[in-house]
């Protein structure tokens, strides 16, 4: 699949956020999880924001972008005591769902909505349907523990066979190919996958499926499909399974790597060398991506299947999801002021320290038009 390179993502420098657990984030008490820039920074941005409605946002899913929300509501909080923003990190499907059923002022998604969810929100969005609006971009880490084993390099195939319980030993011919210096065990692999529907889980299928289509038989999507493996609770659940499991393997957002201190695989993409999970290398790749939606949705169509020269295939697009039309009455301004925020400069520059790829300008600035014609 060969996509037109129309929207150009900055490389830019990678940095590490603490992980704390999937809890609850209210803007009136969200603990300060890492580095997201000095306090001046943080000041100036939350100077910068036009706060507007009051009383409680709430909204829900991807976990993927906890780390960024967790940031952003605390330097929205800092500026608009009137408002507290709660994001809960259920996954991705789970806070569709909660957008469907009319639940939250917006939703979090590392996937789009698909057609039969646009059909649906039509029901909650009167007037209007809901929108993809691209917020937060990066990549999948594909974490692994195994005694001994400190580089290591797979490729699609070998990790469509590996979750799939077709390689079940760290030993296996197909990755001793791979590794020929590498000391591996006869370990067995335990694959890890997310019990709940995941946006990543969705990206990490549609890599396998288009770079691995004759290993990966399954269809792409938020809910696992493949046979065998152990399944755990969103991006923090996969990644602490992988932390305290010899022999494990999962796929999980970046940060959650880094801040677990948890080795992640190269690529073997075709390219001249295997491809590291870095935030550059993930932007080289979402570069190659094209915006597929219509009308105000911002969808991206992503290039998993790349082999070009340092571009990390396995990302992901975290979307806010909102009505174009027909949004509650009582939390709208709210969440146009915030939503504003954090696809503004201020908001997109903070992604950078903690491990994200902020959305390149001229996507950014359709945001914020779309963002203010919501209604």
């Amino acid at each position: 699949m060969t996509l037109q390179r129309t929207n150009r993502l900055r490389a830019l420098a990678i940095g590490a956020i603490a992980v704390s657990g999937a809890l609850v984030l209210t803007a009136c008490g969200s603990d300060d999880n890492g580095n997201g820039g000095s306090a001046a920074e943080q000041s100036k941005a939350a100077s910068n924001i036009k706060c507007d409605g009051k009383g409680q946002l709430l909204a829900s899913g991807s976990s993927a972008q906890k780390n960024a929300m967790d940031q952003w509501v605390k330097t929205y909080a800092a500026a608009c005591k009137d408002v507290q923003i709660n994001y809960k990190p259920t996954g991705s499907g789970a806070g569709i769902q909660e957008f469907l059923q009319g639940k939250t002022g917006f939703a979090g998604s590392d996937s789009a909505l698909k057609p039969e969810e646009v059909t649906q929100s039509k029901k909650v969005c009167k007037g209007g349907q809901g929108i993809d609006l691209p917020m937060v971009g990066g990549p999948i880490a594909i974490g692994y523990n195994v005694n001994g084993v400190d580089d290591l390099t797979l490729d699609a195939k070998t990790l469509a066979e590996i979750f799939d319980a077709k390689i079940t030993k760290w030993n296996d011919p197909a990755i001793k190919k791979l590794n020929p210096d590498a000391k591996l065990p006869s370990t067995k692999i335990q694959a890890f996958h997310r019990s709940d529907e995941s946006g990543t889980t969705d990206n990490f299928t549609k890599y396998l499926k288009a770079a691995a289509p004759n290993s990966y038989k399954y269809e792409p999507g938020k809910a696992w499909e493949a046979k065998g493996g152990q399944s755990a609770d969103g991006s923090s659940g996969v990644s602490s399974q992988v932390k305290q499991t010899d022999g494990a393997i999962s796929y999980f957002e970046l940060s959650y790597a880094t801040a677990s201190d948890i080795k992640a695989v190269k690529l073997a993409t075709g390219a001249s060398a295997p491809v590291e999970a870095t935030v550059p290398n993930a932007s080289k790749a979402i570069s190659e991506a094209k915006v597929v939606g219509k009308g105000k949705d911002l969808a991206l169509d992503l290039a998993y299947d790349t082999k070009a020269d340092g571009a990390y295939p396995i990302t992901l697009v975290t979307y806010e999801i909102a009505c174009d039309k027909g949004n509650k009455a009582e939390t709208l301004a709210a969440t146009k002021s915030f939503l504003t925020y954090i696809s503004s400069t201020d908001g997109q520059k903070a992604l950078a320290s903690q491990g994200y790829a902020p959305i390149p300008d001229e996507i950014s600035a359709k945001v914020r038009a779309t963002v203010a014609s919501l209604s």
